[in-house]
């Protein structure tokens, strides 16, 4: 069961992507992520509202839950922040795979914080995973966008690291509260971090932070907010479910890359897509090795 929430949620992933495309296209970028974290927390504010009525004001009425759940805020925060300016500015057939990359890194610390195994599919799930995202960066630089001259590439490189250390992160947490709650509160947070950043940077540093690029409203901003919810209640779930390993739902997760990868070619008509296509066709083939490797 916890597979197919995983699976969902990386449907609802792929769209989130498109909608963050269209959203910040020739727009102000932290606008328009602080106005994400708005609509992310009036749709988690029932959770919140419905528990202080009761008496119970979140994760564990303790300040140390409220402590572990602020620093998640901060880690995803700052994921999204990098992803939302790589996304702007990078072709989403070379954005998309780079995002993919973050299960290499779950993985990694799942195995050494955690103590899960993988069986042989799953490996060769994994390894197939390393041959994409070096396909892929072989495209990358023959696009302009190389490790060595493209900041905007170290930026999708540093949104990938810095979730993998929320999907181990989240892992630790569902242990002790549920995921509704984490999510609740979590997006409160961003909330009002985003909004105090944005007042600072308005009279410290406008120009340099990009505060001061004209903001236009588009209706696919609010969507940013409702797919990336959905994506998070049904992967927070997934995480729940005993016997579920996040290194496994982790890598489902990045085969959301193939929507907004569609999307690219079709709508955007991004270059290389015979080389992307083979790419995406060992992506795919790497998610149903391990999508098949959990049914053992």
């Amino acid at each position: 069961m916890w597979i197919i929430f995983a699976l969902f949620s990386a449907l609802c992933l792929g769209f989130y992507d498109i909608m963050k495309k269209l959203s910040v296209r020739d727009n102000n970028v932290l606008l328009v992520l602080m106005l994400n974290t708005v609509f992310g927390t009036m749709l988690m504010l029932p959770v919140i509202i419905s528990g202080v009525a009761e008496g119970n004001y979140g994760l564990g009425n303790t300040v140390y839950g409220h402590i572990l759940i602020l620093a998640k805020a901060f880690i995803v925060l700052g994921s999204w922040l990098l992803g939302y300016f790589a996304i702007k500015h990078l072709p989403l057939t070379i954005q998309g795979p780079v995002n993919a990359s973050r299960p290499v890194m779950v993985l990694t610390g799942a195995v050494i914080i955690f103590g899960e195994r993988l069986n042989a599919l799953q490996w060769a799930g994994i390894v197939l995973g390393f041959a994409s995202l070096y396909l892929i960066s072989r495209l990358g630089a023959g696009e302009g966008f190389s490790v060595k001259r493209s900041r905007w590439l170290w930026m999708a490189i540093g949104a990938a690291v810095l979730g993998a250390a929320s999907a181990l992160y989240d892992k630790y947490l569902l242990r002790f509260y549920q995921p509704l709650e984490v999510q609740a509160w979590y997006s409160m947070y961003q909330c009002m971090i985003m909004t105090a950043a944005i007042l600072v940077l308005r009279h410290v540093a406008a120009d340099k932070a990009g505060v001061a690029t004209r903001f236009r409203w588009r209706w696919s901003i609010p969507m940013i907010s409702v797919f990336l919810t959905v994506a998070d209640l049904a992967y927070f779930h997934s995480l729940s479910v005993d016997g579920s390993m996040i290194s496994v739902v982790s890598m489902i997760r990045r085969g959301s890359v193939i929507v907004p990868f569609l999307y690219g070619v079709l709508v955007l008509h991004e270059r290389n897509v015979k080389a992307k296509a083979i790419d995406l066709g060992i992506l795919l083939l790497s998610l149903g090795l391990l999508v098949a490797g959990s049914a053992i």
